[in-house]
């Protein structure tokens, strides 16, 4: 009897034992702080755009901004100065549809958290064909427009479509999937007023 107290005891003690020390899978586990701060799944900066994704974001908002600056600018010029009702009809569409992309794109910089101000002035490039598109006689203003205008929205459509399948910050890129449809809209709509004027030659 006094031997099974004695192994009943020893059984016990060592069950105690186990308990009370740290378990080796416990500790193996365990992260110091030191550990979880150098692993990128527990920093919270990760999800960040990097610089780079930054570089390559800022370019193409720099060109979407220049390209509804244009648009506004020269849909402004052709409001004065066109007399055919397509045309006026088509640049009032075209201030108004580039007004709000330039403030979705806004948006989607503020949503992205990408360090990014658009431009407020236009390149060279665009500044040159609105200066030519001003100084263009009133018998070829309305082709002018037109031709420009098949030209810009080609480009954009291109810079859209790109930045859509290619872009790095998802905002930005979510921005250009969504806007790319308007712009093939509206490249469709010029070429229809860049055909008329050259049939009409």
């Amino acid at each position: 009897m006094t031997r099974k107290l004695l192994i009943v005891g020893a059984a016990f003690a060592a069950l105690s034992l186990a308990a009370c020390g740290p378990k080796a899978d416990e500790t193996k586990g365990a992260a110091t702080p030191a550990e979880q701060a150098a692993t990128p799944d527990a920093n919270p900066a990760a999800t960040v755009p990097t610089p780079s994704d930054e570089t390559k974001a800022a370019t193409f908002v720099a060109k979407a901004a220049a390209t509804d600056m244009y648009e506004v600018e020269a849909s402004k010029v052709a409001a004065k100065r066109s007399t055919n009702a397509e045309v006026k009809k088509f640049a009032m569409m075209m201030e108004k549809a580039h007004t709000k992309t330039t403030a979705d794109l806004k948006a989607a910089i503020a949503a992205s958290g990408a360090m990014i101000t658009p431009p407020t002035a236009l390149p060279a490039d665009l500044q040159d064909k609105l200066d030519d598109l001003n100084k263009s006689s009133d018998g070829d203003f309305d082709k002018t427009y037109a031709d420009d205008q098949v030209d810009v929205h080609q480009a954009a459509l291109n810079l859209m479509q790109r930045y859509a399948q290619d872009g790095d910050t998802a905002a930005i890129k979510a921005f250009a999937a969504a806007t790319a449809p308007a712009v093939q809209e509206h490249l469709n709509m010029a070429e229809g007023l860049k055909n008329g004027f050259d049939k009409a030659k």
